[in-house]
């Protein structure tokens, strides 16, 4: 058999190629801008639903130096604190498994949570009822919140 000695030459070089050429170059572009804005619209603070940062919330922010000073879980921990006195510790608890999930950092403050809601909960609503609320939300660190304030 005996192979042509002409040169092939290459096709593609139509529109298609233009097409891809220029898809090759939008695209990454495309990509980053559209991860950007979804890494910018998600609440990282756990505060407002908002995704825009607002006059009113800036007021808010600056008005105490103290309140600007609180770390992330001890804002969670007064918010459960105050939902364990006006619901009952089992949502309170709820709300700390879902902030754990959602917020993986506040992992290593959730023992210390716990055990804070289990001596308030004595304090509310007595040792036999407190620990009738008990689960395994961050070990039994709600248990022996129970159990510290009881003795």
């Amino acid at each position: 058999m005996k192979h042509s000695t002409t040169p092939q030459t290459r096709r593609g070089r139509g529109p298609a190629r233009r097409v891809g050429r220029t898809l090759a170059l939008v695209l990454p572009v495309v990509l980053v801008l559209s991860g950007t804005l979804a890494v910018a619209r998600v609440n990282w603070s756990g505060g407002s639903t908002s995704p825009v940062l607002t006059a009113a919330d800036t007021a808010a922010s600056g008005a105490s130096s103290r309140a600007a000073a609180r770390t992330p879980q001890e804002v969670l921990r007064d918010k459960l604190l105050v939902e364990l006195q006006e619901k009952d510790p089992g949502v309170a608890l709820t709300h700390l498994q879902q902030a754990v999930n959602d917020r993986p950092s506040l992992a290593k403050h959730c023992a210390s949570i716990a055990r804070a809601l289990g001596k308030a909960a004595v304090r509310v609503y007595g040792p036999t009822k407190a620990q009738s609320y008990a689960r395994p939300v961050c070990d039994t660190a709600f248990a022996s919140g129970v159990l510290a304030a009881h003795h």
